[in-house]
């Protein structure tokens, strides 16, 4: 008798569960607490796969074999404890993809520069030629191309929250950027459940797989002095490095591994800043181990057009630049973004506050912002955290009426930055549509 396998959750990762399921002889369920979005209800209809929305039948998913859940879906969710309760096992799309995927993984986790970090190894192992596919938080559903695509690597972008539920999957090469408090709501508010969260990207490697990290992060340092990690660790750093891993001398970024050396001036790297240079970093280094040759390193590293909504220098309407950073959904993010733009700020900002500590914003902020536009429901925290450094501090309850607000505010030679700090859920339906909108009314003016 066929196994019965439900998915929790109708979006990317859930419907892509749901077709492998079904292929791999699963009898399917998958169950949504709100509506599910048509391009998702056509292909669960196409592929003639059960599903129910706007409530879950607990009576009968408790009657499941295995339960895949989508990342959105916290541990402490009532229907989840009661899985858990009754010992019926409950993964992640990754981890249940992974059961069925004989390709080699490159995957990438990090508080910032996932997205970036991601989209760049993908176009590297592109460029170099191979077979590969991009999955996790951007690209297709892993689970997805596992039951269509035949690909040899696959480079995939991890949360914290896919980690979770990753207990078997191995990773060939691991890439760790750096350890930020992010998501505290979601680890008990504690800075140390996250970080081990993290640090499951390198569970279950062997001394044939491949760790890079961030070298000048004090969080993984402490961490991988505590920990044992069997595979190659390859450290990435701004300074110069004995050894293998990535670094920097002088203005040249250097690549060691093995008994190749790779080089080039950081000024010839398309993605400009510092914290894109750790980026590129890590991309190389993984291009590296994959013995991809330096000549589409090179090409790869200076030729990448960059991620939409991260950094995403869109738009200059009378002299004033509109940059979208809807990407941007905790403080470190921003952090990075108000360091990387020399001229006077207009910042948006606002959303769902994740457990957010602004004082860490507050210098840069009293140096390159004139203004701030709130964009929020509730904005409380951030006109409490920046009122005594910030003297014109607006609210605003949509997007139309914060862009509107933000250019009357700025003056020609001056920056528009949309770099929330916060998550979107209170007036978008996800970061994208946040970004989406923010250009849409920069379009209007």
């Amino acid at each position: 008798m066929a196994q019965f396998a439900v998915i929790l959750g109708a979006g990317e990762s859930g419907v892509g569960s749901a077709i492998l399921a079904k292929k791999q002889g699963f009898e399917v369920l998958v169950s949504d607490a709100g509506k599910v979005k048509e391009k998702y209800r056509d292909v669960l209809l196409k592929n003639e796969i059960k599903f129910e929305e706007e409530k879950h039948s607990e009576d009968l998913i408790l009657e499941a074999d295995l339960v895949i859940k989508s990342p959105g879906i916290p541990d402490h969710a009532p229907l989840v404890k009661a899985l858990h309760v009754k010992g019926i096992t409950v993964i992640s799309e990754i981890e249940f993809a992974g059961r069925y995927c004989k390709a080699k993984t490159i995957c990438i986790t990090g508080s910032n520069g996932k997205t970036t970090t991601t989209m760049l190894t993908y176009h590297l192992l592109k460029n170099a030629g191979l077979n590969v596919g991009l999955a996790g938080n951007v690209g297709h559903s892993f689970a997805w191309q596992v039951a269509n695509e035949n690909f040899d690597y696959y480079v995939i972008e991890l949360s914290s929250f896919q980690l979770d539920g990753m207990f078997e999957f191995k990773v060939d090469v691991a890439v760790l950027l750096n350890i930020t408090p992010d998501h505290l709501d979601r680890y008990e508010y504690n800075f140390q459940n996250y970080i081990d969260s993290k640090f499951r990207i390198t569970q279950n490697q062997t001394e044939n797989d491949f760790f890079i990290y961030w070298a000048e992060d004090p969080v993984i340092q402490r961490e991988i002095d505590k920990r044992s990690i069997p595979a190659t660790c390859l450290p990435f750093s701004l300074t110069e490095l004995k050894g293998d891993g990535a670094g920097l001398k002088g203005d040249q970024l250097v690549i060691n591994r093995e008994q190749n050396s790779f080089n080039m001036s950081i000024f010839d790297i398309a993605l400009q800043g510092q914290h894109n240079t750790y980026n590129s970093m890590a991309a190389g280094l993984a291009g590296m181990v994959l013995n991809i040759r330096n000549e589409k390193i090179r090409e790869s590293l200076s030729n990448f057009q960059g991620v939409e909504h991260r950094l995403e220098h869109f738009l200059k309407v009378h002299g004033i630049a509109f940059v979208n950073d809807s990407k941007a959904t905790n403080v470190n993010s921003t952090w990075y973004a108000l360091e990387s733009i020399n001229k006077p700020i207009v910042w948006i900002v606002g959303g769902v506050d994740k457990g957010n500590d602004y004082e860490s914003l507050k210098g840069l902020v009293k140096e390159k912002v004139k203004a701030i536009v709130c964009l929020g429901l509730d904005n409380k925290k951030i006109i409490d955290a920046f009122s005594d450094v910030i003297p014109d501090i607006l609210e605003t309850h949509d997007m139309k009426d914060a862009v509107r607000s933000a250019y009357y505010l700025a003056k020609n030679g001056e920056t528009v930055l949309l770099s929330p700090a916060c998550a979107s859920f209170d007036l978008f339906d996800n970061y994208e549509d946040r970004g989406r909108q923010f250009k849409m009314a920069v379009r209007e003016l």
